[in-house]
């Protein structure tokens, strides 16, 4: 009886402390969201700009109190938006007081698009005469990539650069889920259409790896070309390094190969920096990091009030999928309907950076677009996806850029249910019932489908792929006949796209900008970036919900939070589905 009532007293301390701890952050983000008004920055002449780059890095930033009060926790991860890191970038290019960019970027967390984009706006820093410094003890590939573009890159002696190659690996679940006794029941139109080869084989099909061998190449001959460029070094020697070992080598290899300026350590980089910045040797270099230069003013090129617009609208994400983070179509379209009626907005820019997902909700947002469009220009940006549902809703659009590492098309659709009877079965559940008509029971998890279940979910299918092509041929001026040749679910690269009219420009969400003003008849117009966004609190409240789960996930069953989600995404699958082929990830 001591012991329950010890162990109930413990308890009781812990809830109280949890408790008291909750109050303590709430009201410490309250305090920091209080706190955080439009107060303006000042900087000193000969301000180095510090960019960390080492986060997750999404096409828009978000106001998350929560990171900026705990940084890096199981309940918030620090990110940045690619929108704010290109404004502050040029914003500092045109800045007096600004003489370069002290850059970290050992492992950002996106994608080459993403990366390729960034990197053409500190280029146009560098080209206009100012310099930037990278530094790092360790280099991923992507970080490297990145880095690449700098006037200095420095690695200490004995830290550690990555060059390798591309690859792409994939997880197979069919093994597991016969093991379970989940049968699942799959539905597809596009031989290359691989989002359900993890349920059904347990390796890559031949037309799976024909598609990513590839998009792939293509993405690091881009990746190549442009280290290649920025460094003074072939493309052939870049390659013949990372087939030798590359971050297994020596660090003197990547010097005398001409990838790195040298080896430094931090204070020997710092001493370079004061010398470049005219600092003494016993002060401090004065630098502003990226967050406190948001809130620095810098006149405009153009003078005087802008009234016309151009609106920025972000498309991020899964379909009407279960991502915290997804795009859901209804919301979407209002923002879409609401840029159309807006008399000041004189053309839109859809920015999509999403794998697809519901077919009817990918349905609902190309209305939208189309009808937009009939009333003023719509230009797409794409960013590191935009495939299957993604690439629906950018086809009817007046223009579409893409960067060449990009991954698009995946024109295909598939529908897929899973039948746990077997397992039901082994462990003593049966099901019977009633029904009034033949199918009032289809679809269900609890028996397999009929031939003639089969058929009809098949010609469901069918004619929603038919659907999807011909979205796809009035919008690009084409046939349903040459869509499906470049369709069938295949994977392209922005490049491998451009040579396929699939896509109409390579370049970055500046690029679209840029061909909207033109398309507009305007020399220039302000930005208004749509939809709006959450508030502080109600973004307290997503990430500590998703992150919360990611976090309990990995802790409680020790294996990787998006496989988990993967799987459990089966059951809330809309029944026809455009979207990737499978979970991309490249190194």
């Amino acid at each position: 009886m001591a012991k329950f009532f010890k162990s109930l007293l413990l308890t009781v301390i812990g809830s109280i402390v949890t408790a008291l701890f909750i109050i303590l952050i709430f009201f410490g983000v309250i305090a920091s969201i209080a706190s955080s008004g439009e107060k303006e920055t000042k900087i000193k002449e000969g301000t180095l700009l510090t960019i960390d780059l080492d986060k997750v890095i999404k096409d828009r930033s978000v106001d998350d109190p929560l990171s900026d009060l705990l940084g890096e926790s199981p309940f918030s991860q620090s990110q940045l938006g690619l929108n704010d890191i290109l404004k502050n970038i040029k914003k500092a290019q045109r800045d007096d007081k600004i003489t370069g960019i002290y850059l970290k970027c050992g492992n950002p967390q996106t994608g080459y698009a993403t990366l390729s984009e960034i990197r053409d706006e500190l280029r146009a820093f560098k080209d206009s005469g100012k310099f930037i410094y990278a530094f790092s003890p360790m280099y991923s590939q992507k970080g490297y990539y990145l880095a690449s573009v700098a006037s200095k890159v420095y690695l200490p002696p004995h830290g550690m650069m990555e060059l390798k190659g591309l690859s792409s690996q994939r997880t197979f679940f069919k093994g597991a889920l016969e093991k379970i006794g989940v049968e699942m029941q799959i539905f597809k139109h596009g031989k290359f259409k691989s989002a359900v080869e993890p349920y059904m084989l347990d390796h890559m099909s031949e037309p799976s790896k024909e598609q990513t061998i590839t998009y792939v190449n293509s993405i690091w001959n881009f990746i190549v070309s442009g280290i290649s460029e920025a460094r003074g070094v072939s493309t052939t020697e870049i390659n013949l390094l990372a087939d030798n070992g590359g971050m297994f080598s020596s660090n003197d290899v990547f010097v005398e190969g001409k990838l790195l300026d040298g080896l430094r350590y931090k204070d020997e980089v710092i001493a370079e920096l004061k010398e470049l910045t005219g600092t003494d040797e016993d002060e401090d270099i004065e630098q502003v990091n990226l967050a406190d230069y948001k809130s620095v003013y810098v006149p405009r090129e153009s003078k005087g009030l802008l009234k016309d617009k151009i609106a920025v609208i972000y498309a991020e994400g899964e379909i009407d999928g279960s991502d915290e983070d997804g795009i859901n179509s209804e919301k979407l379209s209002k923002t879409i309907r609401d840029a159309r009626r807006d008399k000041s907005i004189k053309a839109v820019v859809l920015r999509v950076n999403s794998p697809g997902g519901s077919g009817a909700g990918s349905d609902i947002i190309w209305r939208e677009v189309k009808l937009c469009k009939e009333v003023k220009p719509v230009i797409v940006s794409m960013g590191d996806l935009a495939a299957s549902g993604g690439y629906y809703i950018a086809c009817v659009a007046d223009t579409i850029v893409a960067n060449p590492a990009t991954l698009t098309g995946s024109i295909g659709v598939f529908g897929m249910m899973a039948n746990v009877k077997p397992v039901a079965n082994r462990w003593g559940f049966t099901f019977d019932g009633v029904k009034t008509n033949k199918y009032a029971d289809v679809p269900s998890l609890t028996r397999p489908f009929t031939n003639d279940e089969k058929a009809l979910f098949q010609g469901y299918v069918d004619r929603f792929y038919d659907v999807f092509k011909g979205r796809c041929a009035d919008g690009r001026n084409t046939t349903k006949e040459a869509i499906d040749e470049i369709g069938q679910g295949r994977v392209w690269s922005g490049e491998n796209a451009m040579d396929r009219n699939l896509v109409d420009v390579l370049g970055g969400l500046q690029t679209a900008i840029r061909i909207a003003k033109e398309k507009a008849g305007l020399e220039s117009a302000r930005i208004k970036e749509m939809p709006e966004m959450l508030s502080p609190i109600e973004e307290i409240l997503k990430d500590m919900k998703s992150e919360a789960k990611a976090f309990m996930t990995e802790s409680l069953l020790g294996v990787d939070y998006q496989k988990v989600q993967q799987l459990n995404s089966i059951k809330e699958l809309h029944p026809i589905q455009a979207r990737l082929p499978y979970e991309l990830e490249l190194n």
